[in-house]
């Protein structure tokens, strides 16, 4: 009988990567390994050959990815991305064609968001969906924790002016945390989590989500009412419909003058011409902003936050830690594996 086909569109990094090629070779699976974002190919291909195949395509370009998922005519079973590959309906169409020896079944995604595939087509194609909630949680509310310390303490700006050889203190005494309001827009695991590490630290926390607030978190009436009553503001909220562009120009005129705004969880969800507009404007209330997650990521970077001095930028890493990326793509591994052989109790499955 043949090996269900696993098709690994951007592997894990580093060491990390043999331990996921271990558990999915284990599961019984035949494995393709997609070298484009290995680091070292060649060392790659000479650990890995004879146990697994190997192409070198661009998972982002959508006709890359569709010509070797369909190429001579065999498919693959499951896909599993890392780093948000887009999967949408032409795709998916493509991967669950009849004629294909091996129609696509799973897609695996080595993290909690899934708004970077079609859910709808995937259903209509009989396509399951399953993810890893929880497994970076811890490393995207530390992320999140340093994202504030750092501007509440204006590191970035005493970094570059001591960088230029020059003496210079704050314009006025910054504030301690046990003097701020933190405002957490989203208490799913990583909220929860930041929300337990900012009370820890003397914070006052209160909070806006459809779940249990938790005991060191007070509820929010609106989201108005959290923006008003927030020195800072920390979204954790996955991107959907009802998300999408939530936070704008109305809602950041509501902040309170001199706050922050952190954005660990998508970019879809904040409104960047407007938070840019804002950042700008010295009479405007919101004073800084953190911001991991971008309405365009990858090849296709670009932000109109580009160049302000009061945005600080990273690439999408705040659940990018040895523990989280290591559970990540194991249980990923693990999910893909039962799913593929009928057992799906206890697998997180994502619908439309």
């Amino acid at each position: 009988m043949d090996r269900m086909r696993v098709l690994l569109l951007d592997a894990a990094p580093g060491e990390l990567l043999d331990h996921e090629l271990e558990r999915l070779l284990g599961h019984g699976l035949a494995v393709t390994l997609n070298l484009r974002r290995v680091t070292d190919r060649a060392s790659a291909r000479a650990a890995w050959a004879g146990r697994v195949s190997f192409a070198d395509f661009d998972a982002f370009d959508e006709s890359a990815l569709t010509a070797e998922t369909i190429r001579d005519g065999l498919g693959y079973h499951a896909v599993k991305s890392r780093a948000g590959v887009p999967l949408r309906a032409a795709f998916l169409a493509a991967a669950t064609r009849p004629a294909l020896a091996h129609r696509l079944r799973v897609i695996g995604r080595a993290g909690a968001g899934t708004d970077h595939v079609d859910l709808t087509a995937a259903a209509h194609h009989g396509v399951t969906v399953t993810h890893t909630p929880g497994s970076n949680a811890t490393a995207v509310a530390e992320f999140a924790l340093a994202q504030l310390l750092a501007l509440a303490r204006n590191l970035p700006e005493h970094n570059k002016t001591a960088h230029q050889g020059r003496w210079s203190g704050p314009a006025a005494p910054a504030v301690e945390l046990s003097e701020l309001t933190l405002g957490v827009l989203g208490l799913g695991r990583i909220g929860r989590a930041l929300a337990e590490r900012a009370a820890a630290l003397g914070m006052t926390v209160q909070g806006l989500s459809r779940r249990p607030a938790g005991a060191a978190v007070r509820r929010a009436d609106s989201l108005g009412a959290l923006l008003a009553g927030s020195d800072v503001i920390s979204l954790h909220l996955p991107l959907t419909p009802r998300t999408r562009g939530m936070i704008g120009r109305a809602e950041l005129a509501l902040m309170r003058p001199g706050s922050i705004l952190l954005n660990t969880s998508r970019g879809g969800i904040v409104d960047e011409q407007a938070l840019a507009d804002a950042l700008r404007d010295p009479a405007h209330p919101l004073a800084a902003a953190a911001v991991d997650t971008f309405a365009h990521e990858h090849a296709a970077f670009a932000s109109p936050l580009f160049g302000l001095p009061n945005a600080l930028l990273t690439p999408h890493v705040a659940g990018m830690t040895r523990r989280a990326m290591a559970e990540a793509a194991l249980r990923c591994a693990d999910h893909i594996a039962a799913l593929l052989a009928g057992r799906p109790d206890g697998v997180p499955a994502v619908t439309p």
